[in-house]
């Protein structure tokens, strides 16, 4: 069997779960104080990715539908998020192939309005494109999924009234620190444990296991997996506008399918269908790709230069993701949730010897 999820009832760990959330805070003050810019933004993208890896978790690994199209969903997230933040006077300067659309030029709100938001309209797109493609199945619904991220980033580029069309929009200000990030990623932690510990989680296995008998048993499991695809849309809008909102410039190819192949890197990494997984996947994913830089730049050794070859951490990172699907191909927590049991486990381990 699994390991219960962090937060399962029947586990007394809500003090050691209180004390790792104080034990984070002081990490992030600390690290608010004491790390410079890049290191800051490496941990805030590990957050934003957790956060986005969870997402298409839930639809590809907890309910066992391929998805290639949660890029278009996190453009929809930034783009909406951005266009709520932009001043007035920011919207009038930036558009300068057309104007702006006279009904968004005035909409000025708070950023948690426009993050809330931006996950509401992603997750109504969501909603409306999975009662037709969710009636496909394997391999389909992964091409269908894929075909509306680009209609969307088509779209974006093309309605330049509301989206400042290929020029994309510059200047976001900016909301996105430690707190900001971190603590989105434990309020989204909390309710996909919360979610995955319920009734309605056992169902999202049980469709994912054996469509067929989740369905002689009476579950209507085409209405599961709309409502699991639109929550799951609703955590990408979100994660979208968390990245938008900390790069502080947008444009349609931020969101190209190369995006949504690195979030697949995360969840495929971590483990499919595990929430602890999720976590790991993103701070292995994002961290080794920003290690790997260090392959692309020129190296000297003695009087022996090697130049940089520009994309090649690409490359060793793929290969060691290939290493990853042939030696443990359940990933790094395969469908294992994290547990406060472990640690009482190896207490009495280390009593018996």
């Amino acid at each position: 069997m699994n390991e219960p999820a962090l937060g399962d009832k029947k586990a007394p760990n809500g003090v050691l779960t209180l004390l790792a959330i104080v034990a984070l805070a002081g990490a992030l003050w600390w690290a608010s104080s004491n790390l410079d810019g890049y290191k800051l933004r490496i941990m805030n993208l590990i957050a934003i990715n957790a956060i986005l890896g969870l997402s298409l978790n839930l639809i590809y690994g907890m309910t066992g539908m391929f998805s290639l199209g949660h890029a278009g969903f996190m453009a929809i997230g930034a783009y909406v998020s951005a266009l709520l933040i932009l001043t007035p006077e920011q919207k009038t300067t930036m558009w300068i192939l057309e104007p702006i659309a006279p009904f968004l030029l005035n909409i000025h709100t708070p950023f948690v309005v426009s993050l809330i938001a931006a996950g509401l309209v992603a997750a109504f797109f969501g909603w409306l494109i999975s009662l037709p493609i969710l009636r496909l199945g394997g391999d389909y619904l992964g091409i269908a999924t894929l075909g509306f991220s680009e209609i969307i980033r088509i779209f974006i580029t093309n309605m330049t009234p509301i989206t400042n069309g290929s020029l994309g929009l510059k200047g976001i200000p900016s909301h996105v620190d430690l707190w900001m990030s971190y603590g989105c990623l434990i309020v989204v932690l909390i309710c996909m444990v919360r979610l995955m510990n319920s009734n309605f989680g056992n169902v999202l296995r049980a469709v994912r296991d054996d469509e067929i008998a989740a369905r002689t048993m009476g579950i209507d499991t085409f209405q599961t997996r709309v409502l699991a695809f639109t929550i799951g849309c609703f955590g990408g809008g979100v994660g979208g506008a968390l990245m938008g909102n900390l790069i502080t410039t947008i444009d349609p190819k931020m969101f190209m399918i190369t995006q949504t192949y690195s979030l697949l890197m995360i969840v495929v990494v971590g483990g499919l269908g595990s929430i602890t997984g999720s976590i790991v996947g993103a701070i292995v994913v994002t961290t080794m790709l920003e290690w790997l830089r260090i392959v692309e730049n020129p190296v000297t050794i003695g009087s022996l230069s090697i130049p940089g070859i520009p994309g090649m951490r690409m490359v060793i990172f793929s290969m060691l993701l290939i290493a990853v699907i042939i030696f443990r191909r359940e990933g790094i927590m395969g469908m294992r949730e994290f547990s406060w049991k472990w640690f009482s486990r190896s207490r009495r381990g280390e009593g018996g010897k």
